[in-house]
């Protein structure tokens, strides 16, 4: 038995040790590998005096740590791997570039009427921060240079309506968009928003996903190949090879981080010289903007529409529990629907799991079958499933294990319980909050922890009661964490 043993994420029906001996034997085939640059290129006090391993025995070292210390993200093969990780993304970054401006863009000009008409269906007026970014994007579609642009918005920044507007920009000069998303919840989400503006601005609007079968995909495919679909949404579908379209020319890509660069380029080569738009609602510090994308250009989306009520952020004693539930009750009486978080220090935690499964058992005494619960092990259908069933309003309670889907809107969930708050980054919690507060209606964060808390915990908490500005929040995350902690670290997405 090693003196330290490794834990890995598991699912239904996959046990520890099936894992760990796929990770041995995967292990035993890693050859010696060159680097990725030349060795006089590299760093010479890092690589050169051997203060940090090969890339092999950096693998090896992770996964059969020799102690505690090299079991730490701050021991060297650790960092050795995130060097690697950051240099395989700018080498990602620089193909995605290449590949774009290696053939010229194509201007797509408008008269502005599909345009007008969609901003004339809206029910408000676009927030200063919105007109900035559209006039962004609408300069670099009507260039002749293709674009690659990077959207950022805050949690409920209407990144969406600025996406719809710029396909409409492009639609109008005869042209198609395509708005990618990482999930079927989250597409049909956009298509909720998107197709009641489209259908009063005369847009054919689609969704494709593997849930279109048969005659309807078929009635789809046709509609793209002979471009009477100006828009379709979809998942990974999209870039399957029967998917073709009339003319593509802007490729919308939602949570971009979630998809390789593969991918995403794959949806790009669906049409001629297509510009692409990435999207993200994980504000990155501005720091970091340059390291992780780039040369892209960036957009940002600091405005919230006007109307959206301030989310009232409390820290509260997890001592007080009973309390919570009660309130949580009375509110839920009150037609409310409610979020409950609970933390995974490691997916693989059982014992997490189970906490989840008591507090949802508890919760089940209380609300009964209005309580609902999703976590990792669940597959990605069923995920799916118990979302659509709280978005619905059938369960009025939902216990999570995991973050709650960036982008899931559920104008009628106005209170987020997070337990052990001191566990979560800021950046995370503040993701977590921005699910409520996405109606009219008066919403509320409850921030449960367990005393003592440290001070950087204690700071945390306190920025959230705060602010709700997620880039000053995401500045503040990485002025505590220190730069160094980045790749350390998943909690922004």
């Amino acid at each position: 038995m090693p003196p330290i043993e490794p834990t890995y994420p598991l699912v239904e029906g996959l046990a520890a040790g099936h894992v760990r001996r796929a990770i041995e034997a995967a292990l035993a085939r890693i050859p010696d590998l060159p680097e990725m640059i030349p060795a006089a290129a590299l760093p010479a006090d890092l690589f050169q005096d051997g203060r940090w391993p090969s890339f092999r025995d950096a693998l090896h070292r992770v996964h059969r740590p020799a102690d505690l210390a090299e079991a730490q993200p701050t021991g060297a093969a650790w960092q050795r791997l995130a060097f690697e990780e950051l240099l395989a993304h700018q080498v990602t970054l620089a193909l995605v570039r290449a590949r774009q401006i290696e053939t010229g863009g194509r201007a797509s000009i408008g008269d502005g009427h599909i345009t007008r008409a969609v901003r004339s269906a809206l029910p408000f007026s676009l927030t200063g921060a919105q007109e900035t970014a559209l006039a962004e994007i609408s300069a670099d579609i009507s260039s002749d240079k293709r674009m690659l642009r990077l959207l950022q918005g805050d949690v409920g920044s209407g990144k969406t309506v600025v996406a719809l507007l710029a396909a409409a920009g492009v639609i109008e000069a005869g042209r198609q968009a395509a708005l990618m998303a990482p999930t079927e919840i989250l597409a049909r989400q956009h298509l909720e928003t998107i197709a009641p503006l489209a259908a009063k601005a005369g847009i054919e609007t689609a969704i494709l996903t593997g849930r279109e079968k048969g005659r309807a995909r078929e009635s789809i495919l046709a509609g793209l190949r002979e471009g009477r679909i100006g828009l379709v949404l979809g998942t990974h579908a999209l870039i399957q090879n029967d998917v073709a379209f009339a003319d593509l020319a802007l490729a919308i890509v939602d949570e971009q981080h979630r998809f390789g660069v593969e991918q995403r380029l794959a949806l790009s080569r669906k049409g001629e010289a297509v510009d692409m738009l990435l999207m993200t609602a994980t504000p990155i510090p501005r720091t970091l903007v340059l390291t992780l994308f780039g040369d892209m250009e960036s957009s940002e989306l600091r405005e919230k529409p006007p109307g959206r009520q301030p989310i009232d952020t409390r820290a509260v004693s997890i001592e007080r529990l009973d309390e919570v539930v009660a309130a949580v009750g009375r509110a839920l009486m009150q037609g409310a629907q409610c979020y409950w978080i609970c933390p995974l220090v490691e997916e693989s935690d059982v014992s997490d799991l189970a906490a989840a499964s008591e507090r949802h058992e508890s919760l089940q005494h209380y609300f009964g079958d209005k309580a609902g619960l999703v976590h990792g092990r669940l597959s990605g259908a069923q995920k799916d499933a118990v979302m659509a069933r709280f978005a619905s309003g059938e369960t009025r309670i939902l216990v999570a294990t995991t973050v709650v889907e960036v982008g899931v809107n559920v104008p009628n969930a106005t209170i987020m319980v997070i337990e052990h708050a001191e566990r979560f980054g800021l950046a995370q919690l503040h993701q977590l909050r921005g699910r409520v507060g996405r109606g009219d209606k008066a919403s509320t964060c409850l921030l449960l922890y367990r005393g003592p808390l440290s001070e950087t915990a204690k700071a945390r908490l306190a920025i959230l009661r705060e602010s709700e500005d997620g880039f000053a929040i995401a500045e503040e995350d990485l002025r505590l964490r220190g730069e160094g902690d980045v790749l350390g670290t998943r909690q922004s997405g």
